[in-house]
Formats: structure tokens, sequence, C-alpha cells
């Protein structure tokens, strides 16, 4: 999870795990609606509909050449949500695990998901994105990039070793 402009130390120890990795890995990104299907068949999510949530989701996308890529000449579709505190979104509001404040000024995490291209945002807890960017995969263009390679790397290592994966 990228929070903020990476050092020259963080870019170094990107292209050495891309390095690693990048011949051993294929290709298996989900789409959007996968990922929707995913994080709704395991936790209490409430939709939210309002305009500038949705636009943080398109804008992302939009505004950021490598996910701008993915939309194949489409139009984003966004969705929004928030993950409740209850059922299995319960472990994600444990202190160890909410990462970053959440950008809404509310103490809820914030999930994302372009249904277009499979980007995905979350505010508020980094496990949660940890489980999002694994089980999201990475396609062939992810391969070619050492930091989008080095997530879903980083990710899955995390996940393992908090026995989550």
């Amino acid at each position: 999870m990228i929070t903020r402009a990476p050092d020259r130390k963080t870019l170094e120890q990107w292209k050495a795990v891309w390095e690693k990795y990048k011949d051993i890995l294929k290709p298996n990104r989900k789409s959007g609606a996968e990922i929707l299907s995913y994080l709704e068949n395991h936790y209490p999510l409430t939709e939210i509909f309002n305009k500038d949530a949705l636009d943080v989701v398109s804008e992302n996308v939009l505004k950021n050449e490598f996910n701008a890529e993915k939309l194949c000449g489409k139009q984003p579709v966004p969705k929004a949500f928030y993950l409740e505190n209850s059922g299995n979104g319960k472990r994600f509001y444990f202190p160890e695990n909410k990462g970053d404040i959440s950008i809404w000024g509310e103490d809820r995490i914030f999930v994302g998901i372009d249904l277009t291209s499979g980007f995905f945002t979350v505010e508020g807890s980094s496990l949660l994105w940890d489980e999002v960017c694994a089980f999201r995969g990475v396609d062939e263009a992810d391969l070619q990039n050492f930091a989008a390679t080095a997530m879903y790397i980083e990710a899955k290592e995390r996940l393992k070793a908090n026995g989550y994966y």
C-alpha cells in the first residue's frame, strides 16, 4: 500500500522484488466485478452513493496513466462502500490492522472499486488493502511494472506472515 512518495531505498527494494518474481509470476488478475463479489461474500459492506466518494474512485483511474490503460477505451464504473465493524469485518478495525487514518474523517473503513479497470482503494485498513491486492492478482502490464509487482508480492507476504494467507 503506497501512502506517500517512495524514497530511493524503497524504490530499490521494489526493483529487487520485481527482479526476483517478474519471470516466475503468471497473470492471474481478477476483474473489478470479481473483487466486488469477493468482498460482498466475505464482509459486511454498506454501499455509498455519495458523488465525492465515487469521484475519488474514478479520478484515481482516470488521472493515473497506468490505471487508465486498463480501461481499454471504456469509462470507469465506480462503486464505493464502508466496511462495517461487525462480523468478519471486525478484525479490520483492530488498531494493529487499521493503518493510516481515513481520508473521510470518519472512523470507518472506505473501499472503492472500479468495475471496469479492476482498480481498488482502501482507506483505513492496511490489512484489508493487502487482502484485496493479493486476491486481485496481477496482469501482464502489472508484471512489467516493478511497483505493482512488488506491492502484490509484499501484500501476499504480509498476509502469510500474519497467518491470513
